[in-house]
């Protein structure tokens, strides 16, 4: 996820909209193939596909996401999926409509699951401290569990068409501000003391965001460790007075 620090543009599409507009397009893409998450890491030139097995749609998603990650969206053709998965990329016509409802599919999702994790925390209760810690979190164990869906969301969303780029932007808009009213109403009571609730926010998303790029799971500090970290610091960059 990445946040516009000059704002940017709001959707006026309901978020119940855009859920069904995801669920649409996982519903086109069931298909008998093979071999989920065997996308080929390799560049260069289109291998034979693999012997065939059923695939659901989760197996589709997974075979783009691993070659948009490795390879980048553009440098990725539908016979390269299909090579991921068993099959001929012109069959892959028959259930998804084109790479970029994949690429849509992936951004979507990343941005329904963040969301959702962000009201969980929001929801646990207890005080203002211990919801931003748990929104903070939340975001940490995200982007080090899921960070090829990191990566591609943010360097990709270039290449989605402008409807639904903005509405991608629309759900960043809709992340960011469940973060910075938090802070606002710590503010607000006399808890936070912060000169800028948007700019702390902004902070501390992009600080999370970073450990897409720098974790790993078989390295020194557990998901757990980092958690707790970045609370701490989170809470101390809002200069909590709990």
């Amino acid at each position: 996820m990445v946040v516009d620090v000059n704002g940017s543009s709001r959707l006026a599409a309901d978020h119940s909209d855009l859920c069904r507009r995801r669920g649409t397009i996982l519903a086109t893409m069931t298909i008998a193939v093979g071999r989920p998450g065997s996308a080929s890491r390799k560049r260069g030139a289109v291998s034979e596909p693999a012997v065939r097995a059923p695939v659901d749609a989760r197996g589709v998603v997974n075979a783009a996401l691993d070659l948009f990650a490795d390879r980048g969206y553009r440098a990725t053709t539908m016979a390269d999926i299909g090579v991921a998965l068993g099959i001929r990329g012109p069959s892959l016509y028959k259930h998804v409509r084109s790479k970029h409802d994949l690429l849509n599919a992936i951004m979507l999702e990343t941005m329904h699951t963040l969301i959702a994790n962000q009201r969980t925390a929001v929801s646990a209760g207890g005080p203002v401290s211990a919801r931003l810690r748990g929104i903070v979190e939340a975001h940490v164990r995200y982007h080090a569990e899921h960070r090829r869906e990191a990566f591609v969301g943010n360097r990709e969303i270039g290449n989605l068409v402008h409807s639904n780029g903005i509405a991608i932007l629309a759900l960043r808009d809709s992340y960011e501000r469940g973060v910075r009213s938090v802070i606002q109403e710590g503010c607000d009571s006399g808890a936070f003391v912060v000169e800028s609730p948007r700019i702390a926010s902004y902070a501390i998303l992009d600080m999370g965001m970073g450990v897409a790029t720098w974790f790993r799971p078989d390295g020194p500090q557990t998901v757990e460790a980092l958690q707790a970290i970045y609370g701490e610091i989170a809470l101390r960059l809002v200069n909590s007075q709990a």
